[in-house]
């Protein structure tokens, strides 16, 4: 019986990256031997146990044939007869496919440390191919160590093309898929999941309504970049560098999706993308079991970020509507949210990276003024029933346009 470290532990030691979880794979044993070391099975299709304990996972050396669709569809074999190397050829990439033994030496059948000292995410074998699952894992290892300058080899770029292709992706669930997802939107360069995907063919078949924003042109005054799909992916950049919250960094990433809907007629203008993009976000977030939270966040930035950009210029009406609809007052933290969101967008756009955002402190003081008016006055002023609420609507309209009103004086006499 033989105990190694395996996997993304050995990888990230070696790269003297944090660490997140240690995998352990042991060969020579039998599910008895672990039972009868006090570990606990958790493992169904094949033999898993945590450590009586760390808790950690321990697995079987094992070798895996395919013998159905999608990521699930293998039949896994294990005995004391197999080998780290026959275990280790299994998994996806080269750099994953490297174990430490007990004394520190590292077992490299497959180069994989050569792969990382040239930067490159590398297939081990062709097996790769069998697991459609890859292509999303793939991407987000590119997303993870792209900082440090890694790259994905050509061959595996094209096998990943080749699975886009073939259709395997359509047998990977929703969970999985947002799973994935969720975990690249963590990455500080959660923009290269997206652009891996896009590139081998996989965004259009995962998240279409994504997928079709690129060639899409927006004005050239605002959006010196023009294609709006690469606009989408500087939003999402900046909004990594603007906050670690995935739910923000999702908005981000959906709030133009109505412009993929915009009539090619009327290019490179979008009018009303905001509503019809809501739609889309929707639609998605439905088909990949996005939870609630992420995708109400995702709904009002779709929305509404257009009226932030133009807070200046809107009336108190429409500043209030904003308000309710977005639950301002009651949800102060997701309207927060919403507005580093915005902020996202504005600077996600070639040469405006550093430019002021004064709107959203604006808006801000806005929703603070209009804060200030107590229901409670509203009752003792003699108000009741639906009353209270057109009378509250009607303080804050007034709140709102002397700072508005006091905005433009300011601006009219400066200039």
């Amino acid at each position: 019986m033989q105990i190694y470290l395996v996997g993304g532990a050995v990888r990230d030691t070696l790269l003297d990256y944090p660490i997140k979880d240690k995998d352990w794979l042991v060969t020579g044993a039998t599910i008895e031997n672990m039972l009868e070391l006090g570990y606990q099975q958790v493992g169904k299709s094949f033999p898993v146990f945590l450590h009586p304990v760390t808790h950690q996972e321990y697995a079987l050396a094992r070798t895996e044939k395919k013998a159905g669709s999608g990521y699930t569809g293998f039949v896994c074999e294990f005995s004391t007869d197999i080998t780290v190397e026959q275990d280790l050829l299994r998994r996806d990439l080269t750099i994953n496919a490297m174990a430490m033994d007990s004394d520190h030496n590292i077992i490299d059948p497959y180069n994989g440390q050569s792969d990382l000292n040239n930067k490159i995410l590398r297939h081990v074998s062709d097996a790769f191919s069998e697991d459609p699952l890859r292509v999303l894992r793939v991407a987000r290892f590119a997303a993870r160590y792209h900082h440090l300058g890694f790259t994905i080899a050509e061959e595996t770029l094209a096998l990943m093309a080749k699975i886009a292709d073939s259709g395997e992706l359509l047998a990977l669930t929703p969970e999985r898929i947002w799973q994935e997802m969720q975990l690249s939107l963590g990455e500080q360069s959660a923009h290269v999941f997206f652009e891996v995907l896009h590139e081998v063919g996989a965004l259009a078949v995962l998240i279409p309504e994504l997928d079709a924003l690129w060639g899409v042109p927006n004005p050239a005054k605002w959006h010196p970049e023009i294609d709006t799909g690469v606009h989408t992916m500087m939003v999402l950049k900046q909004a990594c560098l603007l906050t670690t919250s995935d739910e923000i960094r999702f908005a981000a990433l959906c709030h133009d999706l109505g412009k993929g809907l915009s009539p090619k007629d009327n290019l490179p203008h979008h009018h009303g993308h905001e509503k019809t993009g809501v739609t889309l976000v929707n639609q998605v977030c439905l088909r990949l079991k996005v939870p609630n939270s992420f995708k109400e966040l995702a709904a009002i930035t779709c929305e509404f970020h257009t009226h932030v950009h133009r807070i200046f210029d809107l009336n108190a009406n429409t500043v209030l509507s904003l308000f309710d609809k977005t639950d301002a007052w009651r949800k102060p933290e997701r309207f927060n949210q919403f507005l580093l969101a915005c902020k996202a967008d504005l600077q996600g756009r070639a040469g405006f990276e550093n430019k002021a955002y004064p709107q959203s402190q604006f808006v801000l003081d806005l929703l603070e003024t209009a804060n200030e008016v107590a229901v409670q006055d509203i009752i003792k002023s003699g108000f009741s029933g639906a009353e209270i609420r057109t009378e509250l609507s009607k303080r804050r309209i007034d709140k709102i346009q002397r700072i508005l009103t006091l905005v433009k004086t300011k601006d009219s006499t400066e200039g």
